[in-house]
């Protein structure tokens, strides 16, 4: 699973979605689902964008998260 943390670096910077997408030209559809987690794929220019804006890297922005290892009975 791939966790995205836009909300908590929106949180840190007092942002909101608006803000967001006034200042990386990202539509407002790409930053809600991201912000939302809901997103089921993304474009690299908006993650650059994105990482841009914060001056943060990609790992800042996702994070994956391994799957729990089933156990074989």
């Amino acid at each position: 699973m791939i966790r995205c943390h836009l909300a908590r670096l929106m949180g840190e910077h007092k942002m909101r979605i608006s803000d967001v997408i006034r200042e990386t030209g990202l539509s407002r559809n790409t930053i809600t689902l991201l912000y939302k987690e809901d997103a089921q794929k993304l474009d690299l220019l908006a993650l650059d964008k994105l990482c841009e804006f914060f001056g943060c890297g990609v790992s800042d922005i996702l994070e994956r998260i391994p799957s729990k290892e089933r156990q074989v009975n």
